[in-house]
């Protein structure tokens, strides 16, 4: 991995507006270097996660979508019929069936923030050194999917493969489609869930498990001649993700650093890889980030440099192998807290890259 970001300032995803143009404003004003397409949330269901990266499954009727509830439908008694028409697309995907990749498309209406910011490059791609996208992470979606009885999808095999290879393929098309503009991409794949593991109530979720689903999709961002990322704002077991083939693992510093401190060791690996940390130093809460500006998060950046130059990883390393973003997406936010968290993001950006280059 040769991927430098040292310091340059990118966003998590999801925004509070409703009009993508209102987004793409925000984006193109303070992340210019490393723009990325906005989720709209607050556009309603039409956005939701099964709309945006799960349509293939409810196409083929695997997975139904009634307005009221989700589920997969495992006792129909067309399912194995319906298993076949989509390992079929599947593996034409895999044999390089652009036609089948597009299944896996974005529906139009489901993801309106994507289609605008492409057809905003198609004009330029200005000062941009890379574009960046993010996919739902696997874990998020098997525990937030059950089947007709109320199950979780991850604790049916069957079905969590199913979600699975529907998010690695659609990495696969996503990537494919951002690299369209001729600059490198670099595809988060958000999954929050990690952080169940080591829970009492989830004992059987192992690491293996949680690392075999990522890689799966990390493969497909990396087949797609992306650069594959992971974003988490829990404190979790982190040398899950730094064990992972990954360019950059993104996590929530503001609130989180001090999670980091126990797999130093891993982190250690993981930067000595070429894998980049991306800060999320600009708190994404309502009431912290009006309490901030730019000296006071830089000066809590320092100090948590310090902590882990003190721990062995070079001040050079840490501002080399790192990007600078918002702790979280602004989804939920109201429209001036959304820019002010932008504004910080590049503040905090510009100023540190000024300083140490």
């Amino acid at each position: 991995m040769s991927f430098k970001p040292e310091g340059l300032a990118t966003g998590i995803g999801s925004m509070p507006f409703t009009a993508p143009q209102d987004a793409l404003r925000l984006i193109k004003k303070y992340l210019p270097g490393a723009p990325h397409w906005p989720q709209l949330p607050s556009r309603g269901r039409k956005e939701h996660f099964v709309n945006q990266y799960l349509r293939p499954l409810v196409k083929t009727g695997l997975l139904v979508d009634d307005g009221d509830k989700i589920y997969f439908d495992t006792q129909n008694p067309a399912w194995a019929d319906r298993l076949t028409v989509f390992y079929t697309t599947y593996l034409a995907c895999e044999g390089g069936d652009k036609a089948a990749l597009k299944e896996f498309a974005f529906p139009k209406d489901a993801a309106v923030g994507f289609y605008a910011f492409m057809e905003d490059l198609e004009q330029g791609t200005g000062n941009a050194s890379l574009v960046k996208g993010q996919v739902v992470g696997p874990l998020s979606v098997a525990f937030q999917v059950k089947d007709e009885q109320g199950r979780f999808a991850y604790y049916n095999d069957q079905l969590r493969d199913l979600i699975v290879k529907t998010l690695a393929m659609h990495a696969v098309w996503q990537a494919g489609e951002l690299k369209r503009f001729g600059l490198p991409v670099l595809i988060f794949v958000d999954d929050p869930a990690i952080g169940v593991y080591g829970h009492s109530s989830y004992v059987t979720v192992t690491r293996e498990m949680i690392k075999e689903d990522l890689e799966a999709v990390f493969a497909g961002v990396r087949g797609a001649g992306a650069l594959a990322g992971a974003h988490c704002c829990d404190a979790i077991d982190w040398s899950i993700l730094f064990e992972l083939k990954l360019e950059v693992v993104s996590f929530d510093a503001y609130n989180y650093f001090s999670s980091i401190i126990p797999f130093t060791s891993s982190l250690k690996d993981f930067f000595a890889r070429g894998g980049s940390l991306a800060w999320g130093i600009v708190p994404t809460s309502n009431g912290r980030v009006m309490e901030e500006d730019e000296d006071s998060l830089l000066e809590i950046l320092a100090g948590e440099w310090s902590g882990l130059q003190e721990r062995g990883i070079s001040a050079e390393i840490l501002f080399k192998q790192c990007l600078i973003t918002p702790a979280c997406g602004a989804g939920l936010l109201d429209h001036i807290t959304a820019e002010k968290i932008y504004r910080l993001t590049a503040a905090v950006s510009e100023k540190l890259r000024s300083r140490e280059r």
